[in-house]
């Protein structure tokens, strides 16, 4: 195995895809950031929607997060309302015409395009290969580095499902919905760690 060259390939796919990214964007005003945040606040669940687990998983300062929520807000991408039980904490969720925008930048139109064209083989691609192993990289890189899995809920140890075929969050003691646990989570524990 060649790890250069694995690194160099993954870089070079990421740059395309960011070009890709940065021109779709430049006609609605918004940086990279500024999506990858509200692509962030579309995928994540009600714990997770607040400006301190928006840094946390973009790793970015809090400075530079709350400069790109105000970005979102003022554009009407994201509706920011306060906790009812807690004053202190604010939620983000995105607004219709924020997953407009999502719909129509992600996932990546030059990915799709080979995606789909690679199904009969004619890229010599194996998709669910693919998606497996990338999924694997980013979990060994994750809990190599010690962050934060960031995972959805039907794979998190603190996730129940009842008798009755409902959910329950271990950690909060809060019934998940059947959406909920499609979403991800910053509490996220893998129910199976890698080795």
């Amino acid at each position: 195995m060649n790890i250069t060259l694995i690194h160099q390939l993954l870089e070079r796919l990421g740059n395309l895809i960011r070009n890709e990214t940065r021109t779709c964007l430049v006609e609605h005003g918004l940086q990279p950031v500024q999506l990858d945040a509200l692509y962030y606040l579309s995928v994540c669940n009600r714990f997770s929607n607040t400006p301190k687990a928006v840094t946390e998983y973009l790793g970015l300062t809090k400075g530079t997060v709350s400069q790109s929520l105000k970005v979102l807000e003022s554009k009407g991408y994201v509706r920011k309302s306060i906790d009812p039980d807690d004053k202190r904490i604010a939620h983000l969720t995105v607004t219709e015409q924020g997953e407009s925008l999502i719909a129509v930048i992600q996932p990546s139109q030059l990915l799709k395009k080979v995606w789909q064209d690679s199904r009969g083989d004619e890229c010599g691609l194996d998709n669910e290969l693919l998606e497996q192993q990338l999924t694997s990289l980013l979990a060994a890189i994750q809990q190599q580095n010690q962050c934060k899995s960031f995972g959805v809920c039907k794979t998190c140890k603190h996730n129940q499902t009842l008798t009755d075929g409902t959910h329950l969050c271990g950690l909060t003691q809060v019934a998940l919905t059947d959406s909920d646990i499609q979403k991800i989570c910053i509490e996220h524990i893998d129910s199976i760690q890698i080795e």
